[in-house]
């Protein structure tokens, strides 16, 4: 059976700029934490995989010295940094729950498709998990949702770029590399899914337009919807021409293409 595996930040919905960000200035302010990060600031943040690993990334000695941190203790500064990313998490989730973020073009009308046909439906995140499914549920509806399996969160040690949330989510839906496609937004992304040797459709986001997706089997502006707004196809190696919008059989196009790439096997 075939499976179609989505991210969550910037997929599902323009997280990152709604969502994310002025969470994350939230928790700062709140902890009196001296950071305020711009809109530019975000775009380097971004690169990182993981909200806990994007807050570690701003205690300087400095910072540190501020909040009367110990700069030299590690597990100190991780276990602050937990305490700041629950309470992000909960004001994110919050943002979420109000409606402030809403589906990109094309996500429900795929996901419908997808679970007409019988297709495996999944969330692949390094976003914690809670974060994933009250975005999952507000983007496409719950009872589409209950339908979803979500691998997310710290269930692997290593984020993304990493593979190892793909090959976790390979495992735990019990299918081969070969029987699924993947829908990224970031070129990190995009190079987690290749390691783990899956094919990938980018429909790229705020923050990741100007990224580098080669290897993938398909780049747009975003899945597209009859009646607009409509797809704009900005890589199309495998020949799909998808006119206006990106459909379902694309990607059992893209599913039966040969050459896919090969796996990191030693991350297995």
């Amino acid at each position: 059976m075939p499976a179609l595996i989505f991210d969550c930040d910037g997929v599902l919905a323009d997280t990152e700029r709604d969502g994310h960000l002025p969470a994350f200035n939230q928790t700062f302010e709140e902890f009196s934490v001296p950071v305020q990060w711009s809109d530019s600031d975000y775009v380097q943040k971004v690169t990182i995989g993981g909200g806990k690993e994007r807050m570690r990334s701003i205690l300087t000695p400095e910072v540190a010295g501020v909040l009367g941190l110990p700069a030299d203790d590690p597990a100190a500064l991780d276990s602050a940094v937990a305490g700041w990313h629950r309470r992000k998490s909960a004001i994110y989730t919050e943002r979420v729950a109000s409606g402030a973020l809403t589906a990109r073009p094309g996500i429900r009308r795929l996901v419908v498709q997808a679970a007409g046909a019988g297709w495996i439906l999944a969330v692949a995140s390094t976003s914690a998990e809670e974060s994933v499914r009250a975005v999952l549920t507000q983007t496409i509806g719950p009872e589409l949702a209950a339908q979803f399996r979500v691998f997310a969160g710290d269930i692997v040690d290593r984020k993304k770029p990493a593979p190892d949330i793909y090959l976790h989510a390979l495992r735990e839906l019990g299918i081969d590399a070969a029987d699924a496609v993947v829908v990224e937004d970031s070129a990190n992304g995009l190079r987690s899914a290749l390691a783990a040797g899956l094919r990938t459709v980018i429909t790229i986001s705020g923050y990741t337009a100007d990224e580098d997706f080669t290897g993938a089997a398909l780049v747009v502006s975003s899945l597209g919807d009859p009646g607009g707004p409509t797809t704009v196809t900005l890589r199309d190696p495998l020949g799909l021409e998808p006119e206006f919008f990106v459909d379902l059989s694309d990607f059992a196009t893209i599913l039966s293409a040969p050459d896919r790439p090969a796996p990191d096997l030693e991350s297995r």
